[in-house]
Formats: structure tokens, sequence, C-alpha cells
């Protein structure tokens, strides 16, 4: 009986990656936009993603954009979670998480020109690795309070889920899971970091609150 659940197992591993990947090219802003018949990659950054989002159509269109993005990260995962056999499922959660990152950066609906995959992982951490969402979003608000920067901010807060992840223990599974994550965010934000090392990239200067606090005393 045993050798029969192997590949069933695999087949409805399969199924869930690729549903996963479907799940993430449904990209929020461009579903969003066609509503409002725009396509913000035409716009500002040209990022499908909830920053270019915020400054080329306001905070609802962005908040509807991140909603969107991380309740398909979190649905994705919530799927493999309880879908999978127990034996599987320590692993399946975190390939259905990428999967839907995957799906955001390189959408099938979309000609594969989506989002950074930021708030989709934020969606799947919340789901497959809730204890590391804290630190990581931690990470993310102190930079960005800090620097105005959005892009080093979740380039940073990326980097610190493998650190965060030495640190705490976790098994090898959530570590591999972890860089992969982080290298696949740096990636998707190369531009930000090129901008940066040129002294061109935008920043949000209203929110660096701890700037001008020490700028006051």
């Amino acid at each position: 009986m045993a050798p029969t659940a192997h590949p069933v197992s695999w087949g409805l591993t399969l199924s869930l990656l690729v549903l996963a990947y479907l799940f993430g090219s449904l990209s929020g802003s461009l579903l969003l936009g066609r509503l409002r018949g725009v396509d913000i990659r035409t716009l500002g950054s040209g990022n499908a993603g909830g920053t270019n989002a915020l400054r080329t159509q306001g905070w609802r269109f962005a908040l509807g954009t991140v909603l969107i993005d991380i309740g398909k990260g979190a649905l994705a995962t919530w799927l493999a979670v309880h879908w999978m056999p127990e034996a599987t499922r320590t692993w399946a959660e975190y390939l259905a998480a990428l999967a839907a990152v995957a799906g955001h950066v390189w959408p099938l609906f979309h000609g594969f020109r989506g989002g950074k995959g930021a708030a989709t992982l934020v969606g799947a951490l919340a789901v497959a690795w809730p204890v590391a969402l804290p630190a990581v979003l931690a990470v993310w608000l102190l930079c960005l309070l800090s620097t105005g920067y959005v892009g080093l901010s979740t380039v940073l807060a990326a980097i610190s889920l493998p650190l965060f992840a030495l640190v705490s223990g976790a098994g090898a599974i959530r570590i591999v899971f972890a860089l992969v994550a982080a290298a696949l965010l740096v990636y998707t934000h190369r531009a930000n970091l090129a901008r940066l090392r040129a002294g061109t990239e935008s920043r949000f200067e209203r929110v660096r609150v701890f700037r001008r606090q020490g700028t006051k005393s």
C-alpha cells in the first residue's frame, strides 16, 4: 500500500504548485487597473506593485492592490497546508509560497510582466511561518522610517528572513526557503539598488520620522 501513496502525493504537489502559480499571476494592480482603464506598468516606475500604485493611482487603489497581492500568497499557502498529506506538507507549503511569488513576478495572465513579489511573500509568511513575520516587518518599517526608501527597506527585510531562520534555529526546509525568497526579492529589486547607487532612487520624505526627530533635537 505504501508505494502507491508516493505518485499520488507528487501528482497532488504538482497540481498545487500550478494552482499557486496561477493565483500568483492574478496581479492586484493590473486587475484593478483594468476596471479603471489604466495599466500602471506604463506609469511611474513601470512596476505592477503597491508602491507604484500608490504613487500613480492613490492610496485606495494601492490598498486594494496590496490586499489582493497579500491574499493570493496567503491562499496559495493555505491550500498547501490543508490539501497536502502530513508527510509532504512541511515542504509543499513553502514551494507553494514560492510559486505564488513567482506568479506575481512573472504572471501568466499579464505577459509575464508583474510586480516584485514582496506583498505576496508577506501573505505566504502569514500562513506558513507567522512567527517570522513581525521580525521581517519590523526591519522593513525601521528602514523605511529611517531612509524613506521603499525598495531598500524591502531588500533589507528580505535579507533579514534567512538571518531570522538561522538565529531562531529553524529547520533546513525553512532556511532554504528563506534563502531562495530573499534572493528572489533582491533580484526583483535590482533596479532599485542600481538607482540607489546612482543616487536617483525615489524616496518618501514624509515618512522619515527618525530623521525629522533627530533634526529637531
